[in-house]
């Protein structure tokens, strides 16, 4: 009796879980998104006046959530109320998904006041795609000054277990920079950017 050749679907099927088991995700592939908003509580992060970056990172991390999920994708947050929670607690939060990627939201601040524009920062080399997908949403989004994808060391990225990020979305420092982020249009803007970048990274592979 002559032995059936396996199917191109089985075969594909086969790769896939291999390709799954060797390397527990796949670039490009996420079944959740953790958000992640910096600071809350008595960490106020970056300030000016009476402008923290606490509430400009739980605003726009509402804002992406919604956007998010009117896409049909899976999410969590990190906070969703002014209160302070411990970097270990964020990266906990993150690794309880296996197949999650990982974004913590953040306004930047420097004693230097001309310094502006937008960053995202990744630690691993499976974060650096998501980093640079975000980065390009985000620019094309709100315009400014492109501070570029770089390598850092940020305890939620390296605690990270999967993809992670850590995205900078202009500087309380500078006053320009500062009166736009005041704005809800500004924020929605980078919610909406950053959203385009998670889109294009789970198709881009």
């Amino acid at each position: 009796m002559p032995i059936p050749h396996p199917s191109f679907r089985a075969i594909a099927f086969l790769a896939l879980i291999l390709l799954v088991s060797s390397s527990g995700v796949w670039a490009g592939y996420f079944s959740r998104i953790v958000i992640d908003p910096g600071h809350g509580g008595d960490d106020r992060g970056g300030r000016s006046g009476k402008v923290y970056e606490k509430h400009l990172a739980l605003d726009t991390a509402m804002r992406l959530e919604h956007y998010l999920l009117a896409k049909g994708y899976q999410v969590t947050m990190t906070r969703k109320s002014d209160t302070f929670i411990s970097l270990a607690k964020r990266a906990a939060i993150g690794n309880r998904f296996k197949s999650a990627i990982f974004v913590s939201l953040h306004y930047n601040y420097t004693w230097r006041r001309s310094v502006s524009g937008l960053e995202t920062y990744y630690y691993s080399k499976a974060g650096k795609p998501l980093a640079e997908a975000i980065q390009e949403g985000m620019l094309k989004r709100v315009g400014g000054r492109d501070r570029g994808v770089k390598f850092g060391r940020y305890y939620v990225l390296r605690a990270s277990r999967n993809p992670a990020v850590l995205v900078e979305g202009g500087f309380v420092s500078n006053s320009r920079e500062r009166s736009r982020m005041k704005t809800g249009a500004y924020r929605d803007a980078i919610a909406r950017g950053i959203a385009d970048g998670i889109i294009k990274y789970r198709f881009q592979r």
